[in-house]
């Protein structure tokens, strides 16, 4: 799985609705800690993740009727065509007997993708003056993909990214998750045309809820004068995103209110607020300014590390004077990249807050974002607005602005609860809801959560839970300090605070794996996978993260990257010590090559995920557990190409040009290990965490998982080391 960024963006960036953002700065415990006899159990307390909003529009249909610049929206019983007519070869769809009007064109053809239509393209959407890119929400580092019509990363929360469909490219959500796969139907009538999805979750594989394919029936008729039915028959998948998203120009603005601040010269003038400007544009989008007494720091200035200014806005009244506590919270954050190596990017700021865009505007006394009313706010006509600003990492408030009411007439939030919405009457110009499961808790919170009950004495934290979270994949991406100060592997130590460490902690997973996953299972009902087979690949190949891959090598000159995130495919980085099998690949990518001597080389391997496999000697040297002359000669082939051959096992075949590497070529571009083998850490101990929801104690299945990926885990680390280093799995 992918070294996620996304958390490193949000490990002091995620600032969420209500109570829960007081739990979301960095060093705070979010749950009662109990010792459950090699486990470690986590209650986690109320208000500290947003609960599952699960889809409940199973058997309805959902009717947009154009009115003026918006539509009418409808929940009305099952309208379903049960001839879905052939299926569609391509995505594309043309129409021959009419045009279908959405965004203010009329329109001769779409795009069909997965749960998706789609109109134009993403470069004509740019050219309408659109506001921002994607939010947090959709920025996750995980890779990003069209296949679903909208631009969605990998691990797009449900909850927040259809927040970042607006203004990018005119089109209709019928049900968007990643992970769904299947065929669509298109069929034109004189007055309409019908577009229908049977489509599966992902099933059977490592990132699987489900062992066996579902059933997920859904149909978009679009009609000739522009009414558009969304009807579902059938589905078994319980997130997505469904909406309409015609694209929204950006241009009047009105001014909605002027806030004042006060002016202190004892405050750093870029932090004292003198003033917050609040206005609408096209009674759609909501702009706020910050004015602070001297100019605000550019992008790209390290000295923004930390800066912190919030714009909070509370329907409660009357308002808590704690920012906290406010319904919505907008936070623009500086974050200066000091992880070292390849990766480290450009400080910058950092917008979060659910509705908020992710342009910052930086103006001399002045820093603005804007965004939509998300559906906290839903049909609220006043809320109270108040700002502060903050130095320093955890925050630490120096100005604050004192809340003031401020009149929201005629702007709405595009985020609808559609089972209410024939109680919601008026138009609305973009209209969508985010079924989702359970926000993701964040990491940094649950090490400080277990840290603070048991003592800073873990190296590795892996969490599992009997409840799902708002990841589409069954397992976890990993991210954490790395702690133990080592150098010489192309990452360094940093940001132990933000986890409560004083140096102990490395990695961790950044959310819990469910045993709804098929990954915590023990088997498949095939037989195929056996023996926590999954369980090993996720945990041995997410923890490996905190050596591998950022390393690099200079050859004649020449620095050549051998991942990042992932050993390149085209590295030759056999196992030294095989978990499953003699010729397996490197448990963090790579493949084992054949060279075939006639320029061609044979792949035998290269699926570093599953099943399980074990570390390379370079894997080993990173992780201080073999010396630098017991890593042997490896090569990197570049510019692979497919030659379309197999050999008589079935292995593919390709051409690349060859590199040969050295050990001492990896030392001269990132220096030496350090510490070196005779003193680097031999002894590593995990902490196995069972979360669960508030009031709620783990269930046998839990316990019994945990316990059984526990002893495999440490069988794992002895066979894959070569028994050169000991795990243990310790609470105590």
């Amino acid at each position: 799985m992918i070294l996620i960024q996304r958390i490193q963006l949000l490990v002091v960036l995620a600032v969420l609705p209500l109570a829960a953002l007081a739990q979301r700065e960095p060093g705070h415990p979010i749950g009662k800690v109990t010792v459950i006899g090699n486990v470690i159990g986590l209650e986690l307390d109320s208000g500290v993740v947003a609960p599952e909003r699960l889809f409940n529009l199973d058997h309805r249909t959902l009717r947009f009727t154009p009115r003026g610049s918006g539509y009418r929206i409808q929940n009305i019983p099952l309208r379903w065509d049960a001839d879905f007519g052939p299926e569609l070869n391509g995505s594309i769809a043309t129409l021959k007997g009419f045009t279908f009007p959405f965004s203010g064109k009329r329109w001769d053809s779409f795009t069909v993708a997965i749960g998706a239509i789609t109109f134009g393209t993403f470069q004509q959407a740019a050219d309408r003056n659109r506001v921002g890119g994607p939010p947090v929400g959709n920025r996750t580092g995980a890779g990003g993909s069209t296949r679903n019509g909208f631009q969605m990363d990998r691990y797009a929360s449900l909850q927040t990214v259809g927040e970042t469909f607006i203004n990018t490219i005119p089109g209709i959500a019928a049900f968007i998750k990643s992970g769904l796969n299947g065929k669509h139907y298109v069929k034109e009538l004189s007055d309409r045309v019908v577009v229908t999805w049977t489509l599966s979750e992902g099933a059977g594989g490592i990132q699987a809820f489900t062992w066996v394919p579902t059933v997920n029936r859904i149909q978009a008729t679009l009609y000739r004068n522009g009414i558009i039915e969304l009807a579902y028959n059938d589905v078994s998948a319980r997130d997505a995103v469904i909406g309409v998203f015609p694209l929204v120009t950006v241009g009047v603005e009105k001014k909605l209110a002027t806030i004042p601040g006060s002016r202190d010269t004892a405050i750093a003038p870029n932090l004292d607020i003198t003033r917050v400007e609040l206005s609408s544009i096209d009674d759609f989008f909501v702009k706020a300014t910050i004015r602070t007494r001297g100019a605000i720091l550019p992008n790209g200035d390290p000295a923004i590390s930390g800066a912190t200014y919030r714009i909070a806005f509370d329907a409660h009244q009357p308002a808590s004077t704690d920012l906290a506590k406010a319904s919505v919270v907008w936070t623009i954050r500086g974050f200066a990249d000091r992880r070292g190596g390849t990766t480290a990017r450009p400080a910058r700021y950092v917008v979060s807050g659910r509705g908020a865009q992710p342009d910052v505007t930086v103006e001399g006394n002045t820093i603005s974002i804007r965004g939509v009313l998300p559906q906290a706010l839903s049909g609220v006509t006043h809320v109270s607005v108040a700002a502060d600003a903050a130095s320093r990492t955890p925050p630490v408030v120096v100005d604050r602005v004192a809340p003031r009411s401020v009149a929201l007439a005629g702007i709405r939030s595009p985020e609808i609860d559609f089972s209410s919405v024939d109680r919601q009457p008026g138009t609305f110009r973009v209209a969508f809801e985010g079924f989702h499961w359970a926000e993701i808790p964040r990491m940094q919170d649950v090490a400080c959560s277990v840290i603070s009950a048991l003592g800073d004495k873990f190296d590795f934290i892996a969490t599992y839970s009997d409840f799902r979270v708002d990841n589409p994949e069954g397992g976890t991406p990993s991210n954490g300090p790395r702690g133990g100060n080592v150098t010489g592997i192309g990452t360094n130590t940093n940001g132990l605070e933000n986890y409560c460490s004083k140096g102990e902690l490395q990695w961790m997973y950044v959310e819990p794996v469910s045993t709804s996953a098929v990954q915590i299972q023990e088997k498949s009902p095939d037989g195929r996978m056996k023996n926590y087979d999954y369980a090993m690949s996720q945990i041995g190949h997410e923890l490996g993260h905190r050596w591998a891959a950022d390393a690099r090598a200079i050859v004649n000159g020449d620095t050549i990257t051998l991942g990042p995130v992932h050993w390149a495919t085209g590295v030759q980085l056999p196992a030294a010590f095989p978990y499953s099998r003699s010729y397996e690949a490197d448990a963090m990518g790579g493949s084992t090559w054949k060279d075939n001597g006639n320029g061609t080389y044979t792949q035998l391997d290269r699926d570093y995920y599953s099943p399980a496999k074990g570390y390379s000697w370079l894997g080993l040297y990173l992780m201080g557990l073999a010396k630098p002359d017991e890593v042997p000669p490896f090569y990197i082939l570049r510019n692979l190409k497919p030659t379309g051959q197999k050999d008589a096992n079935g292995d593919p075949i390709y051409t690349g040009d060859r590199t040969d590497i050295t050990i001492q070529d990896v030392i001269s571009a990132m220096g030496p290990r350090e510490p070196d083998f005779a003193h680097s850490q031999k002894k590593f101990n995990t902490a196995i965490v069972v979360m669960t929801m508030p009031g709620k104690q783990p269930s046998s299945e839990l316990i019994t998982a945990a316990n059984n990926i526990r002893e495999h885990w440490i069988e794992y680390w002895s066979k894959t080391t070569g028994g050169r280093s000991v795990m243990t799995v310790n609470p105590q």
